[in-house]
């Protein structure tokens, strides 16, 4: 441990009423906890002098369970005890005295059947106090602790701007708690500091371009946020402090909003609702252009224009058609069959409209309108007779690039160090990869591992596949086609039928056209790879043809890179490449066999799985050369999505954050720390002038700033206590009386007030995960908790509750189950 941990033990070690710890995100929550609870187990607190009692973790998720258990080895053995566990069992393990990770449902019960006594606990820790309230479950238990035993609340939080969302949020927090001081360790700490600052690690600042496409996206996505930021500010319903681009970036940004406007949400309009919405869409679109692939970004777009392009109010300003407008340029462009490029934007730009006019005389001759206001919304013709070829951009991903080439600085590095520092036991010479999720991890294994232009490839090609099943789906809805048969997508051309004119015809219907096309080319090599491949299998050996299944589509995809190298144009570049489709013919009426085998075609929910199965630990793969030859050091990917703590597990010698997070930073510093004689050396991938630096920046500004207010919060801090110096906390006394109970009072004689009869109600196990049941028994209702087969409170022999949302009612009464359930004879 650092010393600065140390210190956070014995501070709260040294208050009996415990106390509440905010850490900074990243700061090591599970060591504290396992060194917290190793010190209650081997030096109880003076007033626990038999020392049996047990230690109650709340609020754990798995990852902190994992890594508290790792870092208590077989000093303290800490059981899980799951909410199915038979009470029975339950009742042993609270009498062993040992440490228990528990359920608050399970344990609320518990305590409410005296299954568990208060006096049979040492002490209560709660990891996540962020999320404590007047109305929570770690705050019901506190309080049925606290009623009849003075033990100990020891609450940790790594979520310093959580702690200052609302009003008086961590004051309000420790008193539903019982704790009454505050232990706040930020970054900046003295202490803190002085640990990770001892021996830091080397540090590589990258920073990559964008490129001209993604500068332009990422302009046009903010100028959308501003407006819709604009258009909310204007219902004078939110905070405007609150309404600012550098807080919009973040998630939290909707929880701030959702909190101010839930008292009156139900009030609001709804372009007001979907304002919020499109916050959060745009929010993801800006995330979502630093992580993915061009092909997987305009995929993303596509869906959005579906899902949302009749409610969305975002979509029908003038920057959404420019969103769209370049995604679709960095994937592909389409031009004309003479080499002159059309602009595939229905509504095009304010400014500037480009149509293009067939003349008998001059065939390729274009008219440009500039500044005219009356063509702005109207749509681009184009000549049936005239060809569309699809040219294929597929932009990589700037980061890519730049990630082989450190890569390969790193193994050069390795070479030409000395061989002592080689034979080390200590340097492992492994090279950690961090990125924001799984996806992106396989996809940079397969960028690393093969070209970075086949990966393209293939996703290019999955999103054509997509396309053209799409429109086989469509096309089985609706009627059949009244042209003759015949006529359709055929070796990659669309077909005029016999009667159809060579009219103009909308550019956007060639460009879905020319798509179509492409795609039904693609399965054609596919289908011809796959005949070829079904030829060499032998009739006799039919039972291996599973096990092949996976060198089978080897070749199918070795053989469609082969065609598709034949398809290329001579005097192209590796990046630009002419598809040779060309469009010819009215796209509205052609007849398109477009039904792809299910079996052919990589869907992203296949993808998903895949790379899901395997989990975080999967993406280690020691690559040994590229296709150049070069030597590659062995490499390790790791998603931080998955909330797994990797770096004393590998213990690499060099880090490429590809997604900068300040959690992870701070836990890079801390690992450092705790290990000052090896070296490490940290490279950061930033993209230069883009949302992600800002996002990073603010993010430790954000942190700062919660931790400044929370310094001036502990100074003016109110917290009640009796006069033994305990907590009191938000109890039945602490109400004030209702002005009609004080006057019913003093209108008798002597005033003398009757002893009134304790209520009580009967709950269901399963009611005890919402809040109703802490806020009865906090007005002084006892709580009796029981399996209930119909209903959830039991008032009275004659009444009983059946609490229901909107949505589960209707469905309840068009199901019929709430008459059976009424019709039981538990009801009669």
């Amino acid at each position: 441990m650092l010393a600065f941990e140390e210190q956070v033990v014995s501070d709260l070690v040294e208050d009996p009423n415990g106390g509440l710890v905010v850490l900074s995100s990243g700061f090591p929550l599970a060591s504290l906890a396992a060194a917290l609870l190793l010190q209650l187990h081997l030096h109880p607190p003076p007033g626990d002098a038999a020392g049996g009692g047990c230690l109650l973790v709340l609020s754990a998720p798995d990852p902190l369970k994992a890594r508290i258990r790792r870092r208590l080895q077989a000093r303290l053995q800490v059981h899980d005890v799951p909410p199915d566990l038979p009470a029975q069992q339950r009742a042993s393990l609270y009498a062993s005295g040992a440490a228990l990770f528990l359920s608050p449902r399970a344990l609320a019960a518990d305590l409410l059947t005296s299954r568990l006594h208060p006096s049979h606990v040492r002490a209560l820790l709660l990891l996540s106090a962020h999320r404590s309230s007047d109305t929570s479950s770690d705050a019901f238990i506190a309080r049925l602790l606290r009623q009849r035993h003075l033990l100990p609340v020891y609450a940790f939080s790594d979520r310093p701007h959580a702690m200052v969302a609302g009003f008086s949020k961590a004051e309000r927090a420790m008193k539903s708690l019982y704790i009454r001081r505050l232990h706040l360790w930020p970054r900046f700490h003295v202490l803190a500091a002085a640990d990770l600052e001892r021996a830091p690690p080397d540090v590589v600042d990258v920073r990559v371009p964008l490129t001209p496409a993604m500068r332009g996206i990422q302009a046009a996505v903010l100028a959308a946020m501003d407006a819709c930021l604009k258009e909310l500010r204007r219902t004078n319903k939110v905070d405007v402090e609150d309404l600012t681009l550098d807080k919009g970036l973040f998630k939290s940004f909707d929880e701030i909003v959702r909190r101010q406007l839930d008292p009156i949400w139900h009030t609001l309009g709804r372009k007001t609702k979907q304002l919020v919405a499109d916050l959060r869409t745009l929010r993801k679109l800006l995330d979502y252009l630093v992580r993915y692939d061009a092909v997987t970004y305009l995929k993303y777009l596509d869906t959005l224009r579906v899902s949302e392009g009749v409610r969305s109010v975002w979509i029908l300003a003038d920057s959404s058609h420019k969103i769209f407008e370049l995604a679709k340029r960095r994937v592909y462009q389409v031009v004309r069959a003479d080499g002159i490029k059309v602009s595939t934007d229905n509504k095009g730009t304010p400014t500037k409209k480009r149509k293009v006019v067939h003349n008998s005389t001059d065939k390729g001759k274009e008219n440009e309108n500039e500044g005219s206001t009356a063509d702005k919304h109207s749509i681009q013709k184009v000549n049936a007779d005239v060809g569309i070829v699809l040219l294929e951009v597929l932009e990589e991903a700037p980061k890519w690039k730049v990630l082989r080439e450190l890569l390969q600085e790193i193994a050069e590095e390795q070479m030409k160090g000395d061989h002592e520092n080689a034979q080390d036991e200590d340097e492992s010479g492994i090279v950690l990869v961090t990125c924001k999720d799984e996806r992106t991890c396989f996809q940079l294994q397969e960028c690393i591992s093969k070209d970075p232009h086949k990966v393209m490839r293939e996703e290019w090609e999955k999103y054509l596949l997509g396309k053209a099943e799409l429109h086989g789906l469509q096309k089985k809805n609706k009627k059949k086609s009244e042209q003759p048969k015949g006529f359709g997508i055929l070796d990659g051309e669309v077909q005029m039928g016999p009667n159809e004119s060579a009219g103009p015809v909308s550019i956007s219907k060639l460009e879905t056209n020319a798509l179509l096309a492409a795609a039904s080319e693609l399965r054609n090599i596919t289908k011809e790879a796959d005949v070829k491949d079904g030829s060499n299998v032998s009739c006799t050996r039919r039972e291996l043809v599973k096990g092949k299944a996976k060198g089978k589509s080897k070749k199918t995809t070795e053989k469609r890179q082969g065609s598709n190298r034949k398809n290329r144009s001579n005097g192209g570049n590796d990046n630009n490449q002419v598809t040779a489709v060309e469009a010819k013919g009215q796209s509205s009426k052609t007849d398109e066999h477009a039904d792809i085998d299910a079996s052919k075609v990589s869907t992203d929910e296949d993808f998903m799985l895949a790379s899901t199965s395997g989990g975080a630990s999967n993406y280690s793969s020691d690559f040994r050369g590229l296709a150049n030859g070069k030597p590659l050091p062995p490499v390790q990917f790791h998603a931080l999505d998955s909330d797994q703590h990797i770096l004393d597990v590998w213990k690499p010698s060099n880090i490429i954050v590809y997604h900068p997070d300040i959690t992870f930073v701070r836990e890079i510093e801390v690992y450092k720390a705790e290990n000052p004689s090896r070296k490490l050396k940290v490279y950061f991938l930033f993209y230069e002038d883009s949302t992600e630096v800002q996002k990073f920046e603010s993010s430790i500004r954000r942190e700062n700033e919660a931790f400044e207010s929370l310094i001036r919060q502990k100074s003016l801090m109110m917290i009640p206590v009796d006069q033994d110096g305990h907590c009191i906390g938000p109890t039945l006394a602490n109400e004030p009386e209702p002005l009609l109970c004080q006057n019913s009072i003093t209108r008798k004689a002597g005033g003398k007030r009757a002893p009134e009869k304790e209520m009580q109600v009967i709950v269901d196990m399963r009611e005890f995960m919402s809040s109703l049941p802490n806020v009865l028994h906090q007005k002084g209702i006892r709580i009796v908790p029981v399996t209930l087969e119909v209903g959830d409170y039991v008032l009275s022999p004659l009444i009983c509750v059946e609490r229901k949302s909107i949505a589960d009612l209707f469905q309840s009464f068009a199901s019929g189950r709430l008459y059976n359930q009424v019709s039981q004879p538990s009801y009669q």
